[in-house]
């Protein structure tokens, strides 16, 4: 409850701020609205040619799409802004107000700000993966949502873990710059089926990064029920990569020379 009260008090102060600044959260949310926007565009275009690709047809695809946007939306809601300040807190000395917080340090270095525009543009991600599975004539039960929802929530873990594994860099060197196009390049790997993967790629993308399970598990589920290997291996990437960011964040921190040293 201390955490809960902590990160609605930051809440708070986020959507305060962007009310303060009504034009520039209407331009991003419109910016991430149109990024979203070309990736259906796409997949409609492509199914204009074809009716499968790699067995997924269109509305198959559309929710998977729909469910990888679903999560990176999250993750630029909740953490996004937060852990790309901390790499320029950490090189202006900065971070040292975050040293006084009355928490985790990880954690209040992490989430203290709040996007209400990549929130808001979460809830356009939903409505495409409910009007795909519409399309499907799926008909998921309250427990196979309830299964959605944690793997999805898996999916966050795995792709908030690399972020800050990555922005972690900064406590070695003088910069972490590359790291946004870098994450995204990864991302991209997260819209595409898994079948569509051949071994060498599959062994990088599907096993050693998990760039595409973060997105197929969950679609998967909705689609052909629940498979107990894929939600394991999901769940169990998601505890390893977020051990391994801890790990990593506390080791840099080790590093850290505050402003008055």
């Amino acid at each position: 409850m201390h955490y809960l009260r902590l990160w609605l008090a930051c809440v708070r102060y986020s959507v305060v701020r962007t009310l303060m600044f009504r034009g520039d959260f209407a331009v991003w949310a419109l910016v991430e609205l149109f990024w979203m926007a070309v990736n259906l565009l796409t997949i409609s275009v492509i199914y204009q040619h074809t009716d499968s690709i790699a067995g997924w047809n269109q509305y198959q695809m559309t929710l998977l799409v729909g469910t990888a946007m679903l999560i990176q939306r999250f993750l630029m809601g909740f953490f996004w802004s937060s852990i790309f300040e901390m790499g320029r807190n950490v090189r202006s000395g900065h971070f040292d107000f975050f040293l006084a917080q009355p928490g985790n340090l990880m954690f209040m270095a992490t989430t203290r700000k709040f996007d209400p525009d990549g929130f808001v543009n979460s809830l356009v991600a939903l409505a495409v993966v409910i009007w795909s599975a519409h399309k499907l004539g799926l008909h998921p039960g309250a427990g196979d949502l309830a299964l959605y929802a944690l793997m999805v929530a898996c999916g966050l873990v795995i792709h908030y873990s690399i972020l800050v594994i990555s922005v972690s860099a900064v406590f070695w060197l003088t910069s972490a710059q590359g790291v946004e196009g870098g994450y995204f390049t990864l991302t991209e790997f997260s819209r595409l089926p898994k079948e569509a993967f051949g071994t060498l790629t599959s062994l990088v993308f599907v096993w050693a990064l998990p760039a595409v399970v973060v997105s197929n598990v969950p679609a998967r589920l909705l689609l052909h029920g629940f498979e107990w290997r894929w939600a394991l291996w999901l769940a169990g990437a998601a505890a390893v990569w977020f051990a391994l960011a801890v790990f990593v964040f506390h080791r840099g921190l080790r590093r850290y020379a505050s402003a008055s040293s």
